[in-house]
């Protein structure tokens, strides 16, 4: 059984992933609309891995004999300035995630719940990869300047991306 203290917290993030769906959403309808389809395709695949990181804890509440809640949270935002823009804010929304991720497993670790804690453990490593390659994004992007040419390269290599479910049990 899960205590309610970590409880709270995991429906807590659970509401952060499913704002985080919502947020790389509306970042591939503004892509979409200054013509980068391919950085659009990038979004809205991440915005399909942030659901299924929300379904993962979601699960996880449940099969701790925990209550999953779906709760309300603020709409992301719709504007920015550029591309570079969308994926700086991104990076730094991620960082944010990484921190959330960190005080669960605080959390975790001082109440010595050991099984969600190798739970969230999985979050910990794709947290670093999700800072690694928007941080790997935001730097390809500054190199360009104003390179139009360089700027479609980037958004026919993002349109190559796929959708990798995050995995049961892991």
């Amino acid at each position: 059984m899960i205590s309610k203290q970590m409880e709270s917290a995991l429906n807590d993030q659970i509401a952060q992933e499913f704002h985080s769906a919502h947020l790389y959403l509306s970042m591939a309808a503004y892509l979409e609309s200054i013509d980068l389809p391919g950085c659009a395709h990038w979004m809205r695949i991440q915005y399909q891995e942030e659901l299924s990181h929300a379904m993962k804890m979601f699960d996880y509440v449940i099969e701790r004999d925990g209550r999953a809640m779906v709760k309300q949270f603020d709409g992301p935002p719709s504007e920015w300035k550029s591309a570079l823009d969308v994926f700086k804010a991104a990076y730094a929304h991620e960082q944010k995630i990484s921190g959330l991720i960190g005080n669960m497993v605080d959390i975790a670790l001082a109440e010595k719940d050991h099984a969600t804690h190798m739970f969230l453990q999985w979050f910990v490593s794709e947290q670093v990869e999700e800072e690694s390659t928007a941080k790997s994004i935001v730097q390809q992007l500054k190199m360009l300047e104003d390179s139009k040419v360089g700027l479609f390269q980037i958004d026919r290599e993002l349109a190559q991306r796929v959708f990798t479910p995050a995995p049961d049990g892991a």
